[in-house]
């Protein structure tokens, strides 16, 4: 596929220090892809680009791209490092003229805080997709920055309701002891003030303990754990980490059932290299794993099938981080969808596609017809909520596969939106921003 060609040439590119030219063609909307398929978080980007890049061809083989328009994409290796990322964004930004990237999606919120400012001068969408730094929420201060489904707020708030739910309600949390163990990264502590609040709210006790990147070393941290015997452990990690962590509780003698994964913990690749340690072990999703949906069905038949995965190992088709990739893919498309109706079915530009993305409304009708009911909630964007309100649910790993143990749940917006506008706000005043008045640009 000529896409193949790109990224080795790209790749070639990237090795002698230039950036790679993209011949531009009217009918192919451009995907750069800032990935990392080595290093302690390599199963996580193999994963979820996979996921990506199997939905895009899918796209391209079975319906001939978006409305015609063909979707074309190279990688660019991070390595899920921010000085890499911010050189793969300069790399590639301006690749693919006139029309130029549709939108970022890096994976990574050190990246994505590396290129805050850029956002507001290249006028390129940057999706993160179940993070993302807490304020860029807030679309009023942030037109270009899309933390879609899940912010992490809203995450905490879900958790924590969770617990309660365990505990007989919110009432139950007085007193618990709820110990969170964070990766060391910009990611990892982006929510210790969120906690700290709903610690504050609800009346448990609260104790958040860092583990250093890449997170292989956690003995110390469990032996903590132990002194203190908690009530439950949530676990915020992201790689090689996760593994670490329940294989370690195991060995102190905390149960795996009061380990409460976030949303980067709660994949196969997190669990099956721990064993039976983590047996009992739950944690957070905003979609299931399983191959059980259409979408997932036609990838299978139509890429698999033609020799265009992505996947190097099959048996990852339809894993946590797989799926999570194809709904990114799916919510991608569904914006370039959204613009061509507005501006014409060609290849657009960033400041075109951030109009598709801020009028985004996928509705369980649509859904359907996607193949993905099951696998994707509905979400509605608007010029202010550039989360678009998801909700999650909550699984537990039984030695074998993930099973849901949960309903929907949906976070206490009301107590995180006052924490999202007091940073937005601040940065605003700090860059003498003037926030968008959004009621003149409903969506």
């Amino acid at each position: 596929m000529r896409t193949k060609t790109l990224l080795r040439a790209t790749l070639l590119a990237a090795s002698l220090g230039i950036a790679a030219a993209l011949p531009a063609k009217a009918d192919e909307q451009y995907f750069p892809l800032q990935s990392y398929r080595v290093g302690p978080y390599a199963a996580g980007g193999t994963g979820f680009f996979g996921g990506f890049i199997d939905y895009m061809n899918l796209i391209n083989i079975r319906d001939g791209g978006v409305n015609g328009v063909k979707l074309v994409w190279d990688e660019c290796e991070t390595q899920y490092e921010v000085e890499r990322g911010i050189e793969c964004y300069e790399r590639e930004k301006n690749e693919h003229a006139p029309a130029g990237p549709a939108a970022f999606n890096p994976l990574s919120l050190g990246i994505q805080i590396a290129l805050i400012d850029r956002s507001f001068t290249d006028k390129v969408p940057i999706i993160t997709i179940n993070h993302g730094q807490t304020a860029t929420s807030d679309g009023r201060v942030y037109p270009y920055l899309f933390p879609l489904l899940l912010n992490p707020p809203s995450e905490t708030s879900a958790i924590i309701t969770y617990i309660a739910q365990r505990e007989g309600g919110f009432e139950g949390l007085k007193g618990k002891k709820i110990i969170v163990l964070y990766h060391g990264s910009p990611y990892g502590k982006e929510t210790i003030p969120v906690y700290e609040l709903l610690a504050q709210k609800y009346g448990f006790n609260l104790q958040q303990i860092e583990v250093p990147h890449p997170g292989n070393e956690q003995q110390a941290q469990w032996l903590t754990i132990r002194r203190e015997k908690p009530d439950y452990v949530v676990l915020r990690g992201w790689g090689v980490m996760n593994p670490v962590a329940l294989k370690t509780a195991q060995k102190v003698g905390y149960p795996a059932d009061h380990i409460i994964g976030n949303i980067w913990s709660n994949s196969e690749e997190d669990v099956i290299p721990a064993g039976g340690a983590a047996k009992g072990y739950i944690a957070i999703i905003t979609q299931p794993s399983g191959t059980d949906f259409p979408v997932l069905q036609d990838i299978i038949k139509t890429v698999y099938g033609a020799g265009k995965g992505n996947l190097e190992d099959k048996n990852r088709i339809g894993s946590v981080l797989h799926n999570l990739g194809v709904v990114n893919g799916i919510l991608n498309v569904e914006a370039i969808r959204i613009a061509q109706a507005h501006f014409g079915n060609r290849a657009l530009n960033g400041q075109e596609v951030q109009w598709g993305f801020e009028h985004l409304d996928i509705d369980e009708k649509r859904i359907a017809e996607l193949g993905a009911a099951g696998l994707l909630q509905s979400i509605h964007v608007t010029c202010a909520d550039h989360e678009g309100k998801g909700a999650v649910k909550f699984e537990q790993w039984d030695g074998k596969k993930w099973t849901v143990v949960s309903d929907w749940i949906n976070p206490d917006r009301e107590l995180l939106w006052p924490i999202i506008r007091q940073g937005s706000e601040q940065y605003a005043k700090e860059h003498n921003i003037t926030p968008r008045d959004c009621s003149e640009n409903p969506s």
